[in-house]
């Protein structure tokens, strides 16, 4: 099983322009995000795609491969799919360019499901934590069946707690998704989805036809880079987890 990661790096943010490129101790922030997806050592290739000269230097730089996006994208599944066309590969990963510190426990977890043929599309879930993040909308809920098979997500708070105390645990979905390519292809021909256009969450595309996500649990609570802010709690993690790299 050939499985290869791809990246999609879109140089344009509307909250945070040009973020991919912001310093992160003496790197770019993509840069940082292709060295700890290849650290990992759980994928047969990994290839940054991009729609932008300045982020393809960076990663030449570094030693890396990259693929030209030629065409406008609405999002980043469509972007790696794209490249995906072109490749030879079992499995596709979709890492987001914008989460410095990839964790191969979760993503090598995340892989071994593609072992069943049962499995077309897997992606991370973690315990929440904080439960301010219950209420964010930002936030991504995601509740599951027996079998951690994603039943919906939401930017709701889901499961609704009518009565309390109640034992629940919530599950905050990490945006890293994984594909047999077939599906891929198909996946990003469908359009949009009635609940997919309400939450502004392309998973729901999946599940609207008929599509079954795997979720996998994982304790590693994924950095993600959205703000200026972010970035600033992004270079206090590295310096406390990564600090001998400086």
């Amino acid at each position: 099983m050939k499985v290869v990661a791809l990246i999609p790096a879109r140089f344009g943010a509307t909250r945070f322009p040009a973020k991919l490129m912001a310093d992160l101790y003496g790197k770019p922030l993509i840069a940082r995000t292709y060295l700890s997806t290849v650290a990992t050592g759980v994928f047969d290739q990994v290839v940054v795609v991009t729609d932008h000269e300045d982020i393809a230097q960076v990663i030449r730089l570094e030693g890396g491969e990259v693929f030209m996006s030629i065409r406008e994208h609405e999002s980043g599944s469509d972007r790696i799919a794209e490249a995906a066309a072109t490749m030879d590969a079992d499995v596709v990963v979709n890492v987001q360019g914008d989460e410095p510190f990839q964790d191969e426990k979760s993503l090598r977890q995340l892989v071994e499901v593609f072992k069943s043929p049962d499995v077309q599309v897997a992606s991370l879930m973690t315990t929440i934590l904080d439960g301010s993040q219950v209420q964010n909308p930002n936030t991504v809920k995601v509740v599951v069946d027996k079998n951690r098979f994603a039943l919906y997500f939401s930017r709701s708070p889901i499961p609704y707690i009518r009565e309390s105390p109640a034992q629940v645990s919530f599950f905050r979905h990490i945006g890293i998704y994984a594909y047999r390519k077939e599906l891929l292809m198909a996946f990003t021909q469908w359009e949009k989805s009635g609940l997919e256009r309400t939450e502004m969450l392309e998973q729901l595309r999946l599940l609207e036809n008929g599509v079954r996500i795997k979720m996998v649990h994982t304790m590693h609570q994924a950095v993600a880079i959205d703000t200026p802010e972010d970035l600033e709690k992004a270079k206090a993690y590295f310096l406390l987890h990564f600090s001998h790299f400086i």
